[in-house]
């Protein structure tokens, strides 16, 4: 064995790599679905708005040269779709499932057709932070090779907890998703709380787009996302719509997502790609578990209409 060979530690290692790179996305759009339930709403169309961030992103940082813009970009972009589906909504007799579906397929054939010309061409990517300078084992330094968009999603969860819990806007959030008629009765808009929250849920999940094209992959193709945008709702229904616990999800969803590379990182090929399958299966059993009738949604916005008897 050679001083760089590892052996099967390789495979955790390139896992442990793999959920981080894979979770950042699912982190940030989860966090933007977790307040966007919490006030009462449910946004479907954050898959959309994650493709269209990604391009947006993409598209930006190759004309300016700067993927911090990129990523700027691709979260006001995410706002602006989070208002479009808020106001929508506002609107008498509009379901906002039927909405939410309308604006993934808007957002995706949006950026489809705007991006074809940013396949080819390279764009600056997001830098990443050098962790594993200290070992002298190559493994161990591309594995901590870890973006700082990781850390700020960690640092929004922290923030989005404690807003939500010790914060009169908090308080008026959870309000609202618990009951219109107690937030009108306090003085506020559950129309205008609700367009807020999606706003700013849509600027996380554009946030999370630039992830995918600028930094992991790393490129703007079509389907990029693979359904990460609509996975998220099962994940915040995993997290009981608790912001820290979609941390968890995330790494969760981040994990099995990248069991698949890292058998192939590890030299083996025969099946791996089956393991490829594993978010979409534990989207579908978290699906199947979390819509049971005997299971008690505890946690869910009394608004929601998933927690509607």
């Amino acid at each position: 064995m050679t001083t760089t060979d590892i052996g099967a530690w390789s495979i955790p290692l390139a896992m442990f790599a793999g959920a981080i790179r894979v979770s950042t996305p699912f982190l940030f759009v989860s966090l933007g679905e977790c307040l966007t339930e919490k006030s009462g709403r449910i946004n479907l169309g954050l898959e959309g708005t994650l493709v269209f961030g990604a391009m947006a992103a993409y598209a930006i940082s190759f004309h300016t040269h700067s993927p911090w813009l990129g990523t700027l970009g691709a979260g006001i972009a995410g706002a602006l779709f989070g208002a479009m589906h808020g106001y929508i909504c506002r609107l008498p007799r509009v379901n906002d499932i039927a909405i939410g579906i309308a604006m993934m397929l808007f957002g995706t054939g949006l950026a489809f057709f705007l991006g074809k010309p940013y396949i080819q061409p390279d764009a600056p990517h997001l830098p990443s932070l050098a962790l594993g300078d200290w070992s002298s084992l190559p493994q161990v330094r591309v594995a901590l090779q870890i973006n700082p968009l990781f850390f700020a999603g960690i640092a929004l969860a922290l923030g989005l907890t404690w807003a939500l819990k010790r914060t009169r806007w908090g308080l008026v959030v959870r309000m609202t998703g618990d009951s219109s008629a107690a937030t009108r009765a306090a003085g506020y808009s559950a129309d205008m709380v609700r367009l807020v929250a999606t706003t700013i849920g849509g600027f996380m999940a554009g946030i999370g787009g630039a992830f995918l094209s600028l930094s992991y992959p790393g490129s703007w193709t079509e389907g990029l996302s693979s359904g990460q945008g609509m996975m998220a709702v099962a994940l915040v229904i995993f997290a009981r719509w608790r912001p820290m616990a979609c941390v968890s999800a995330a790494l969760i969803f981040g994990a099995a997502g990248a069991i698949g590379p890292a058998l192939q990182s590890a030299g083996i090929t025969q099946g791996y790609y089956f393991f490829n399958a594993a978010p979409y299966v534990l989207t579908l059993i978290l699906l199947i578990v979390s819509s049971s009738p005997q299971r008690n949604l505890k946690g869910a916005p009394g608004e929601l209409s998933i927690a509607r008897r």
